[in-house]
This record gives C-alpha cells, structure tokens and sequence, in this order.
C-alpha cells in the first residue's frame, strides 16, 4: 500500500458561499485546476453521435496544433458538454478562455505525442475561436448593435451580426514585457492587459526598494524596457457595421469597432458579412476637442468595443459568403413550388404587382433577382453569374420602383441615387485613421452588396470618372485598390439594377440612339439587359392604367389584416425561395441548348453588322449598343437563371428560347431605337445639307466648345431648317469630326 497513489496526485478545490443571506450553502463556480480538467475532458471525450466512433474536438486538435473552433451549443449539452463551465464562459469569459486555451494545449500535447511518439517535441499555443450554431437560446443571444447595454453586457460574450466595412494593418501587441532598471541592472516581467489595455510599469525599482529597507536608491522611473525579450501577438483592428437589412427607415447605421488577434488577423476583409463572438470591453477615449490636460471630461469616457475570439461563418477557409439555413419544411415546400407547372409564371406575377404592364421588366427583374451561376475556369479565374439591367427612358414610368422593390426583396441589397454618389462611395475608399494616421480600407456600396444586388437610381446623372470606376465591379466582380501603399483586391460579385433618363429628359424618337443614349459603349456592353422604357401615348393604355393606379390608392387603406398577413407571407416566401435557389442550385446549357444559342449569336451578330454597314453607306449613325460575346455570355446567364426558378440543373432549349426572346425584346429593340432605318435623300437635300456643314465649319474653330443650342439659333436666323441642321450635325459627329460634351449641351470640334 506504500505506493497506491503514484499514479497521480489527487485533490479537490471546494468553495462555498451563502446565498440570500440564509444558512443554506450553494456551490460555485470551480476552482482554475478543476476547470482545466473539465475542459480537457469536453475536449477529449465530447461526441455528437455515440453510435460513431468520431470525437470533433480531438480530431480538430490533430489536424491543427494551435486552432480550435468550440460550438457553445456542444459545450452546453447537458449530458455530452459541461453547462456549468458554459454559463461560466460566456459569464466571464476574460477569466475562463485562457484556461480553456491551457486546456486546450494540454490535450494538444497528449494528441501529437500520441502521434508522433515523441513526448519532448514542442506544441504552439492553441486559441479556441467560439462559434454558436442553431437558434438562438437563452445562451449568448444574437444582439444587435442598438440593443446593447454596456451596464448589461460589458465584460460578458456577445454575439454580433454586421459588416466589416474596414481593416487596420496588422500590429504586434505585447504578452508581456521585460524591464530592467538602467542603475543596479535588475530585470523584471510585467504582462499586459489583454484587448487595448497597456502594461503597468512600476515607477521606483524594485530591486532597490528590497534592498535598501523601502527606499529606493534608483531614483524615479528607472526601467527601460528590453525590446528583443518581449512576446508579441499580432492584433487587428477592424470596424463593424450594422447590416442594411437591419437598419430603421430614416436611421444612420450604426459601427463598432472590433479587435481581432493571432490566426484572426487578416481573416476577413472589407464587405465581408460575419457574425463576431466576442467580449464587450471599453477602454478610455481620447477627446480631441478637449483642452490639454483637462481630464475632467475623459476621465469618466469609456469607448465600448468589442474584442472578438471567433466568427459564426467559417472565414478561415476562404469562403466569407453567407450560408442561410432552412428548415425542413421550408425546403418541402420549395420544391413542391418548383414542381408545379407554371411556377416561373407564378413568380413573374409576384414581381412589383403594384406596377401595371412592363412584363418583359419584370421578367428581367426576375432573372436578375435569382442570378445565373458562377463558375470556376481551371486556371482559377471565375465567371460571373450575376445579371446587370438596365432600364432607360420617360419619367414617371415606375423605374425608381421596380429599384425600390427589387432593394426591398433581394435577399443583400443596397439602394444609391447617382448623383450622390461618388467612385470612392460605389468601390472603396483609403482613410486616415486620426489616431494612429494610418491607412486603412473602407468599402463603398459595391463592396458591401457583395452577394446581393446594388440599385442605382439616376444613373446618367453620374459623373464620366465615377461611371468608369465601377466597370471592373460589373465584369469582373473585383475592386483593385492600389492608394496610398496600399495594393489589394476586394470582391464585389453583385448584380447591378440601374435606371437612367435620355439627356434631354424624355426618351425622343426623332433623335438618334447615340443621342437617346448618352453613355459610354464601354459601359452598356456590361449590362445584360437594357430595356427602352416609353410613355406611350394611347387613350385605352392610358384609361387601364388610371384604372390601376386609383385601385391602388383605393384599397391601400382598406386591406384588412388577414390580406396584409397573406402579402406579407407571400413576399417572405419569395424573398427565402430567391435565397433557397441561389445557394442550392446551379444549373448548366444542355448540348442542344449550347448548338442553339451559338447560332442565334451568329444571326444577331449579323443583324448588327448589316445595321452598321447600313448606317456607313448613307449616313445615318452607328449603333449605339454593341453586340459583342459580353452579350452572348449574357443569354447564357439568362437561361440558367429561368432554369434556376424550377430548382431545375440543366438549362434546356426551352430556357434559350425564353431567353432569347426577352433578349430581343430589351437589348435589340434599343440597338434598333431611334434613327436606325434607312434614310432616303434627293441630290438637292444633300447638297443643303452640305452647305449647312460648311456654315458651321465657319462659325467653330478646331478644337473650339461651342452651345449647341446658340448654333442652332443662329443657322436658323440665316435661313435653314432645325431638323437640317440636327441632320448636319448628326452626320459631323458620325464622321469624327464633331463630338457633344457635358450631356450634348455643348459642341467640340475635333478636325
């Protein structure tokens, strides 16, 4: 019996407290070697699934030696986990983590000798990132930015959905310094503050205060610190920002500052959606605008931020995107509604039903809202699946709220005006951080609809450089930054709903394209779809639409609470069944279907070249929008998006026919608005027309800006016609001698 414990030293930590002031004892919380224990054991024996023989904890800790990703929904299992250690942890967590990290390691050490059978090998420091899957519990509730207290939640885990909209460059933070006094050489560790906090540096030597009976020989604030004797970890500071979906009508969203360290570092960049476990801390703000030395003010300032120690989305591994969950009844009920015949119909009906006619609009939308399906090409590069439409033409004919229906529905949506736009606010910008005077990212619009849809409203209103610096967004759904040392690429795969006025504000049949259309080819080859959008002018139209409209306004009060009810279900539902198809589906062209597509690209390519030699023989102008393989790519988007609505996997030719069908009905009829037809003229017009080009040869000089409309007075003071004179001036501009400038106000003289 001399030797019955040497196997081990056995002990117990027993701490009790009266509770309510009665005599009666409860246990608390246990001692820090009990803990390590109970987390070891979480760690080591934890399994979803005793029939298998697959225990996730240990398994993580023998792929990676220094990360462990913990579900506090495991760790709360009543009979697999540890409830009391869970409570404890989110409780406080600034006191409980590093003893589940030692926890951690000590496993981490037990695995990889076991592994490698060599006991002296040295194991890194394991950081346990926290994650909570399922619904929300009484345990570490999801908590907006506006719902949290600091008197309820600060020192406490919290878990926060939001943005990053930017991220610092990484810093190295001190574990723990080593000082040493520069008059007796004695050296001590100091450990700092986890978070922002600092070290405290004792301000007389301790080595003297020993030695001399209190007083200290070394004189004040002896210790300089030891650079190459400290531990550093890296430490990020990033800023987090309420989603768009959560921010009230009329409110700014609101932002938090978060820190991230170690493996964190560089996980995520700007526009990237998480959800942060971290702890509610606060530290002691700066006021700039204060006077120097007065503390009366800051003293009593606390910042809150939030220091986080893991991501709900796994960020490591390169995917940011957002992964919904659905229920089972929910996918039942998808796929029922994809079965049914007719469903693509069904979903057109639900499309902006407030706005009477526009069908092929709707259709677009659709299309736009479900996307198409990105690939991968072997060399790594990706194609895009999203869909860019464009809607040109009259006010008042609903484009701003098919914008406003489709920001309400889109699963990720963010709604801009052009003119209040900028490139800086559409891409990213580079900002000063006032208090470090770094740099550092800051997303814009694009960056932050990453995965969703950007409507932009008054598109032409949009100034030429702004317009230019979102065509890499559109095509190749990438932001390449390169500002102030900072070079990176950030992703921005969205689809873009723009709508837009012609330049003289109504949509003029009498006027060319180029003129109807003042932007860049550059620019309208990016959008799939571009419809002419037309007030026309008919007694019975116009007699329906009034119908409508004033049914509208009629029973938008007098809807009971069971229609509301029903509309509103019906707009979740499409909303999760939009959400359901573009995470589980991915459709590709049948054989047939790819045959039938290329010829029909080979027919519209001719089309558009018989166009064009037509306009270069008798003077009428160039299409404005180019027929070129973006198009092509665009009908092949299309068709998989329609097949998408029917969760079906394989774009038939049914699915190219629709597609090609709506493809002619926007794209070709706008490349065949305006003055496109053949125009006929007399020897006797074309020698007035010449006569009216050497009249204003005259009156502009090479390279001279003159008013279009000042022109146009004086040829007609002279004697000629208006339209001769658009004529003359129309046929300048095609033959590259004229150009308008500043939305065709103005006219430059090229040679």
């Amino acid at each position: 019996m001399a030797d019955f414990d040497e196997g081990g030293v056995y002990f117990t930590e027993q701490q009790f407290v009266a509770t309510n002031g009665d005599d009666d004892v409860a246990l608390t919380a246990p001692g820090p070697q009990q803990t390590i224990v109970k987390f070891g054991e979480f760690i080591r024996n934890f399994q979803e699934d005793r029939t298998t023989n697959i225990f996730p904890y240990a398994d993580q800790l023998a792929r990676n030696k220094d990360i462990l990703r913990v579900d506090l929904g495991h760790l709360l299992h009543p009979k697999y986990g540890a409830p009391d250690l869970a409570h404890a942890l989110v409780d406080n967590p600034t006191d409980y983590l590093p003893l589940f990290e030692q926890a951690a390691k000590a496993e981490s050490e037990r695995i990889q000798s076991r592994m490698d059978g060599d006991i002296s090998s040295e194991v890194p420091d394991v950081q346990v990132m926290l994650f909570k899957s399922g619904a929300n519990g009484a345990l570490a509730q999801n908590l907006s930015m506006r719902e949290i207290k600091p008197e309820q939640y600060v020192s406490r885990l919290v878990i926060v959905p939001g943005i990053v909209t930017s991220a610092s460059r990484p810093k190295h933070k001190a574990l723990k310094v080593t000082v040493q006094c520069r008059t007796c050489k004695d050296t001590k560790t100091v450990y700092c503050k986890p978070g922002l906090g600092g070290a405290s540096i004792p301000r007389e030597c301790q080595g003297s205060l020993a030695g001399q009976g209190g007083r200290s020989q070394c004189g004040l604030d002896p210790y300089e610190v030891l650079a190459d004797r400290a531990m550093c970890l890296d430490q990020q500071v990033i800023k987090l920002q309420e989603r768009p979906e959560d921010v009230p009508t009329g409110d700014l969203p609101r932002s938090m500052m978060c820190l991230v360290d170690r493996k964190l570092c560089s996980a995520v960049s700007p526009g990237t959606r998480v959800t942060a476990v971290g702890i509610l801390s606060v530290f002691q703000s700066h006021d700039r605008g204060s006077k120097k030395g007065d503390k009366s003010f800051t003293v009593a300032v606390r910042q809150p931020y939030l220091r986080i120690i893991g991501f709900q989305e796994d960020v490591l591994n390169g995917d940011t995107a957002r992964k919904p969950t659905f229920s089972v009844e929910e996918e039942a009920a998808f796929r029922e509604f994809a079965s049914t015949p007719g469903a693509d119909e069904q979903i057109f009906s639900r499309i902006a039903p407030q706005i009477f006619g526009h069908d092929d609009i709707k259709k677009a939308v659709a299309c736009l809202l479900f996307g198409g399906a990105r690939k991968r090409m072997p060399d790594g590069t990706y194609r895009r699946g999203d869909i860019n439409v464009l809607l040109l033409g009259d006010p008042s004919t609903a484009k701003s709220q098919f914008l406003k229906f489709t920001s309400k529905t889109a699963p990720i949506a963010v709604y801009t005006s052009g003119k209040g736009s900028s490139a800086a606010g559409l891409t990213a910008s580079v900002i000063r951080d006032p208090s470090s005077r770094e740099f550092y990212l800051e997303g814009g619009a694009m960056v932050l609809a990453d995965g969703g849809v950007v409507c932009i409203d008054e598109f032409d209103k949009m100034r030429p450089e702004d317009r230019v610096a979102i065509h890499e967004a559109m095509e190749q759904q990438t932001i390449s930054i390169a500002k102030a040392g900072i070079t990176t690429m950030l992703r921005s795969r969205t689809s873009v709903l723009a709508a837009a006025n012609p330049p003289s504000g109504r949509y003029d049949d009498m006027k060319s394209a180029s003129e109807n259309i003042d932007l860049q080819s550059t620019i309208l080859s990016r959008f799939d779809l571009i419809f002419i959008v037309k007030d026309e002018r008919s007694a019975a139209k116009d007699q329906m639409i009034a119908r409508h409209v004033l049914e509208v306004h009629r029973s938008a009060g007098a809807a009971g609470e069971v229609d509301e009810a029903e509309e509103r279900r019906e707009e979740e539902f499409l909303k999760r069944y939009i959400e359901y198809c573009r995470t589980n589906c991915s459709p590709r062209l049948s054989e047939s279907a790819s045959r039938l597509l290329a010829s029909e690209y080979v027919d519209l390519r001719t089309e558009a070249k018989r166009a064009a030699s037509a306009a270069s023989e008798d003077g009428s102008d160039i299409p404005a929008i180019p027929i070129t393989v973006r198009q092509l790519e665009a009908m092949v988007r299309l068709s998989e998006s329609l097949a998408k609505m029917s969760l079906q996997t394989v774009a038939t030719e049914a699915h190219v026919r629709q597609a090609l069908e709506l493809f002619r009905t926007s794209t070709m009829d706008a490349v065949r608005s305006g003055l496109m037809d053949v125009a006929v003229f007399t020897d006797e017009q074309r020698a007035e027309i010449h006569r009216v080009e050497e009249q204003i040869r005259r009156r502009i000089a090479i390279g001279a800006f003159v008013s279009e409309r000042k022109l146009i007075d004086e040829l007609v003071r002279v004697g000629f016609g208006e339209s001769l004179v658009r004529k003359a001036m129309l046929f300048l501009q095609a033959n590259g001698d004229f150009e308008y400038r500043r939305e065709r106000r103005l006219v430059h003289r090229l040679k």
